[in-house]
């Protein structure tokens, strides 16, 4: 039952509440899942958005929050009804609050097939560094 219940509670926060942000656009708007890796010199984030390529993507940053938007054209093929839909489309949006050990002039966005990958760079005083231990007298 407790499974059951965070299942359904993901399931809702995938799809924002019109309540929740001001839109323009018609559609529905999907906070897409991310996966956020960190190395040594920086933070990588990769997102799915489905349908979303280099020309219909936003992403700013203003404030430490980093804003994506990334929009859906809704085609259905000429001449079909659509009968069953287990897939729903439209729009993207995910903010993620960064912190000020990013370099921000060196942030990176690139998109294939749909998967949105962002390299966040750490500035130097922010990387890890080894000291080295020497033993005592």
């Amino acid at each position: 039952m407790a499974i059951e219940e965070k299942t359904i509670e993901a399931e809702k926060r995938e799809i924002t509440e019109a309540e929740e942000i001001e839109r323009t656009r018609e559609c529905q708007c999907f906070i897409p899942r991310a996966d956020i890796y960190e190395t040594e010199d920086m933070i990588v984030v990769v997102t799915d958005m489905p349908g979303v390529d280099e020309k219909s993507v936003d992403i700013t940053l203003e404030k430490n929050i980093l804003t994506i938007n990334g929009y859906v054209n809704i085609n259905e093929p000429e001449g079909y009804s659509l009968a069953w839909a287990e897939y729903e489309v439209g729009d993207y949006q995910r903010s993620f609050r960064i912190s000020n050990e990013i370099d921000r002039d060196k942030i990176e966005a690139t998109i294939k097939d749909g998967v949105l990958r962002l390299q966040l760079p750490k500035v130097e005083q922010a990387k890890l560094k080894k000291i080295a231990v020497k033993q005592g007298d």
